[in-house]
């Protein structure tokens, strides 16, 4: 076949026409890759090279007022692997089964992480043993996607005395990753669980840097180290505490393993948190990086519940240390003064529709107020209860802060439980009805009253003071006090030498201390079917009070046994006070 000269000529130059837009077409796309996108292209690429593996920071330290070390980091191991499938992972992970102990929990919560956060290494041990480490270092050729590096770990030197206190780390929760308060934060890294570790998480969280290493098409490591610039981890500064680790040590001593309660200290002019403990305690440190199922489990179904905190949340009738907020009540509607008899008096019983007995089976016979408060009459305060009222007693009640938390900067405290108003009875018992000898129970901290250790040190800081209340803070801040009552300076000066006399010569008598004024109250709080709890609430010195302390021991019995423990705590602190305050002579 031949073509006629025209017809090679015209398609001679649809060919070049073609060619040229051809060229150009690839020439634009290397332009426009080369140049105009280079740096998305380059990033492309290292991306599928190179992978980025976190490294995490070292939480912030935990001092006491003192510079003491409450919770610091130690050395410690992260063991991760690198997937690009969860097919791959379970496959990786079946593999180091062989190797290490990896039971199926662990290895389900490897792949749940892997899900989370897919770019990232997928977590398989946060704290990682020396022992496993080395297994694993030595048979590192073996598993080429496994990362093996340095990270820190929390630590708490004296776990037990603090753990009510200060919480744990634990990794962050699929739940906690869907609220605001932790948004930024990636599966796989640790976060306060509880106490100051979760109130101070925003303070106390590390930046988290980061590392690259070389990985082939198969997403196995070819090259660890050197492959990129590390971004260093960024540790935030320290949180320093009105916390005196002294005493709180001190109270884990004397409660040891036979006592359990609670302790709450605080300055009564501040509010400051100097002890928070609840007993029986726990070993903190045995949750960092996991806890064990089975000590889990240990703490779980231990009759005592060493997990509750009993500073916060323990919720106790406060017995006859409740008895000074019906003398201030009485006292403030000009219904007793210190010197005031009532018209029975005390045989032991009192009659009010049926029998209410007194602690003390013999009577007490005709006393005042002040002694009926060192005493701890109770047949005194049933009539100065009814004296005042139903109604007012739960108004001054409420606004004495007893049916309010106390807003300490702590996650778990529970609020008291106060009747505002009869409604509370009409809801409660319903049909059944009510009457209202209640009133007689409530004045002397029985029945439907029960405060916290914490809201009942805060009630004493108002007594020790000048009718102000501090809001207890364990983190120092800008004092917060709000007025609970409107004594006279001479009213409360009466008060006051009221509660030192229970110490001096009332029911506390045993618990003195020499050289050492002490003011408070005992109480025996009846809860059946268990034997009697112990409370003491007050403060020292009684003439320039500086620390507030609520201490409840569970079937204590009788509320002696807590102040002579109270005692022995408030004299530990101000010795301690005057030792660190000693200014050294040549």
């Amino acid at each position: 076949m031949s073509y006629h000269p025209n017809a090679i000529l015209r398609r001679a130059r649809v060919a070049r026409v073609l060619l040229v837009a051809a060229f150009t077409t690839l020439g634009g796309a290397f332009f426009r890759a080369q140049v105009l996108h280079n740096e998305e292209f380059v990033l492309r690429a290292e991306s599928n090279r190179l992978r980025e593996v976190p490294l995490p920071g070292a939480r912030g330290i935990i001092y006491d007022r003192h510079g003491q070390i409450i919770a610091e980091n130690l050395p410690g191991y992260s063991v991760s692997i690198l997937s690009p499938t969860v097919d791959s992972l379970r496959s990786a992970l079946r593999s180091l089964s062989r190797v290490i102990e990896i039971d199926s929990a662990q290895q389900a919560l490897a792949v749940r992480r892997f899900r989370a956060a897919p770019t990232r290494p997928a977590v398989i041990f946060n704290d990682a043993s020396f022992q496993v480490v080395s297994v694993l270092e030595e048979r590192r050729a073996e598993f080429p996607g496994l990362i093996i590096q340095s990270a820190p770990k929390r630590y708490y030197p004296d776990a037990q005395a603090v753990a009510a206190l200060i919480g744990y780390t634990g990794e962050i929760s699929e739940e906690q990753l869907a609220m605001p308060r932790y948004e930024g934060y990636k599966a796989g890294q640790q976060v306060g669980k509880g106490g100051l570790e979760q109130q101070y998480e925003l303070q106390l969280r590390a930046r988290e840097g980061s590392r690259f290493v070389e990985v082939d098409a198969r997403n196995r490591v070819v090259r660890d180290n050197g492959v990129r610039a590390e971004v260093p981890p960024e540790a935030p500064p320290p949180l320093r505490t009105n916390i005196d680790l002294d005493l709180q040590r001190y109270a884990h001593e004397y409660f040891g393993d036979s006592l359990r309660g609670a302790v709450v200290a605080l300055e009564p002019e501040t509010g400051g948190v100097l002890a928070i403990y609840s007993a029986p305690s726990y070993d903190i440190n045995r949750f960092i990086g996991g806890v064990s199922s089975s000590y889990y489990r240990e703490l779980q179904e231990h009759k005592y519940k060493p997990l509750f905190n009993r500073a916060l949340s323990g919720r106790y009738p406060p017995a006859s240390t409740w008895k000074l907020a019906t003398a201030v009540l009485g006292m403030e509607l000009g219904l007793v003064t210190m010197d005031t008899h009532q018209e029975q008096p005390c045989t032991g019983r009192y009659y009010y529709g049926r029998v209410f007995k007194c602690w003390d089976k013999r009577g007490h016979g005709d006393i005042s107020l002040a002694q009926a408060i060192a005493k701890s009459c109770d047949v005194y305060f049933y009539q100065l209860g009814l004296k005042i009222g139903l109604t007012r007693l739960l108004a001054g009640g409420v606004r004495l802060g007893f049916g309010d938390s106390t807003g300490i900067d702590m996650p778990g405290e529970k609020t008291p439980i106060w009747p505002a108003s009869t409604a509370y009875f009409d809801r409660r018992y319903g049909p059944r009805g009510w009457n209202k000898s209640v009133v007689l129970s409530l004045s002397i901290g029985q029945a439907n009253n029960s405060q916290t250790p914490l809201n009942m040190a805060r009630f004493y800081t108002a007594l020790a003071t000048n009718g102000y209340a501090a809001t207890p803070q364990v983190v120092a801040r800008t004092p917060e006090r709000k007025k609970l009552f409107d004594l006279s300076p001479e009213q409360l000066k009466s008060v006051q030498l009221a509660l030192a006399d229970v110490v001096s010569r009332g029911t506390a008598a045993g618990a003195q201390i020499q050289g050492l004024t002490i003011a408070g109250k005992t109480g025996t709080a009846q809860v059946p079917p268990e034997e009697d709890y112990a409370w003491f609430v007050g403060y020292a010195p009684a003439d320039k009070p500086k620390i507030v302390l609520a201490i409840i021991i569970e079937e204590g019995l009788h509320g002696s046994t807590a102040a002579k423990v109270a005692t022995k705590l408030m004299e530990r602190y101000l010795k301690t006070k005057l030792t660190m305050n000693a200014v050294p002579t040549d």
